[in-house]
């Protein structure tokens, strides 16, 4: 899939945050985010190997395709490297699936609960933003659900999302800053929006306390 085109607004505002970001050992910006905890390296293995032989893909074609090393891509399918967030939405949209057929486990339908307790989390590399999929299954869908966390004065970029992508958003706790389109949008509790979220955006919490959000995230069309 192409990403859409970055506006110079959002751009430069970006490149200062990068700027004041700490690297990690990437070389990318200190809020890029890592799955947390080693239970789910395993899946996210297990799925990216069979959607990769789904689609008769050599690791060689889907790190051409997805610009992440043959290597780094086969420590993943070996569940020996948690990768972080920005590599699994290039391998998603590579693969062209949802985010969450790599990082969820697959079910059989029916009705299906989802204890807090037992929920995989990815959480920044300083603990600063938490994102849960509350959905357990990778059956194709079009619509995907999350819990957002993110501490008080933190900052967290995200990617443009495939073309078509729009992402609805509510507040429940706090207050939260969404860059969309070259602007900034201030909710507090209660509040809520809906963007177009395939071009790149940011989230802010400019309290001091935590903010959580839920997130309903809609394709164009099925996929996953």
């Amino acid at each position: 899939m192409k990403s859409a085109r970055e506006n110079p607004a959002s751009k430069r505002a970006r490149k200062a945050r990068s700027a004041a970001a700490p690297a990690d050992a990437h070389g990318n910006g200190g809020h890029e985010t890592a799955p947390q905890g080693s239970d789910l390296a395993p899946v996210v293995g297990q799925n990216l190997r069979r959607l990769r032989n789904k689609r008769g893909l050599s690791l060689e074609k889907l790190a051409k395709a997805s610009g992440v090393s043959r290597a780094m891509l086969g420590q993943i399918e070996l569940g020996q490297s948690a990768p972080t967030i920005n590599v699994l939405w290039k391998i998603a949209r590579a693969l062209d699936v949802t985010f969450s057929a790599l990082i969820t486990s697959r079910g059989g339908g029916g009705t299906v609960v989802l204890r807090a307790a037992d929920a995989k989390r990815l959480s920044s590399h300083d603990g600063g933003f938490v994102s849960r999929a509350l959905f357990p299954f990778d059956e194709p869908r079009r619509v995907e659900f999350y819990e957002l966390r993110l501490t008080a004065g933190g900052i967290e970029d995200a990617d443009a999302h495939p073309p078509g992508t729009s992402e609805n958003l509510v507040v429940t706790q706090g207050t939260v800053e969404i860059e969309a389109g070259g602007e900034i949008h201030r909710l507090d509790t209660g509040d809520s929006i809906v963007f177009e979220a395939d071009l790149p955006h940011a989230y802010r919490n400019p309290g001091k306390t935590e903010a959580v959000m839920y997130l309903v995230m809609t394709y164009a069309q099925e996929i996953g």
